[in-house]
């Protein structure tokens, strides 16, 4: 197999089951590290749901998600403009951060919109988008370029989520992220990787190093970055959103005005 980021001819690193059954070979790239499966042909039987039974960490994560991401967004970009969650799954992440007051907006083929109804993206009606998030889908994404392309036609500045390992593969029965079990992730990326597709795009990447990455055009300081990363967590967040006008109630207004005409 030729790697989905760099075309480079990959290498086959172990074999395991996945979804307890099939055996399937991971490869990878000795060039930029990108690990991906076998053709995935078991997707169908993966996501018979559409976001898996065992992930206890849903909640958490997006509330996570949130503080990171509106400390970002304050401090980086335009606050002011509309924002969409890519793959955003129930909407929890996109009422959380419209709580915050951002003015954000929900979509993904895949997954029910549970709690950002009536906040779905619609690209002829919302305009320039400053910032895609896209949280936790980069790993499932079964042609790495054409998804994240797909991103890059609504905002060049994309944050994102997904652990990644520093060149070498990460022992496959040690490092979690790999999910056998549920047969979901199908791609694994290295720190390298991800540099080329932000270099293939003429973007700059800033990484925590471990799991919370931006690319964008701008220009900036990967410590400030990382700064606000920590600080989200320390406060920060919380001040934001007392800098910020939620939209709690006035949405809660719109979709009623909406529901009566």
């Amino acid at each position: 197999m030729n790697c989905k980021i760099c075309n480079t001819t990959t290498t086959v690193i172990f074999n395991r089951k996945v979804l307890n059954k099939y055996a399937v070979n991971f490869h990878q790239c000795m060039n930029c590290g990108f690990i991906q499966t076998d053709e995935p042909f078991w997707l169908d039987e993966a996501y018979k749901n559409p976001i898996n039974l065992e992930d206890t960490g849903l909640t958490s994560r997006n509330l996570l998600f949130s503080k990171r991401a509106s400390t970002i967004i304050y401090y980086l970009f335009n606050r002011n403009k509309s924002f969409v969650d890519f793959a955003g799954g129930y909407g929890l992440f996109v009422r959380l951060m419209r709580d915050y007051g951002f003015d954000f907006y929900w979509t993904d083929p895949f997954t029910p919109n549970l709690f950002a109804k009536g906040f779905e993206f619609n690209p002829t009606i919302h305009g320039e988008i400053e910032v895609v998030t896209a949280f936790e889908c980069f790993e499932h994404f079964v042609d790495p370029i054409i998804e994240i392309e797909k991103i890059l036609n609504i905002s060049k500045n994309i944050l994102f989520s997904t652990e990644i390992f520093p060149f070498e593969a990460p022992n496959p029965d040690k490092w979690v992220y790999y999910s056998f079990f549920h047969g979901q992730h199908i791609a694994f990326y290295s720190y390298k990787s991800l540099r080329t597709i932000a270099q293939k795009y003429n973007l700059n990447l800033y990484s925590n190093g471990k799991s919370f990455h931006l690319f964008t055009p701008k220009k900036l300081s990967n410590k400030f970055y990382n700064l606000l990363l920590f600080t989200s967590l320390l406060g920060l967040s919380s001040l934001t959103k007392l800098l910020m006008q939620s939209k709690v109630h006035s949405d809660s207004n719109l979709l009623q005005q909406n529901k009566n005409v």
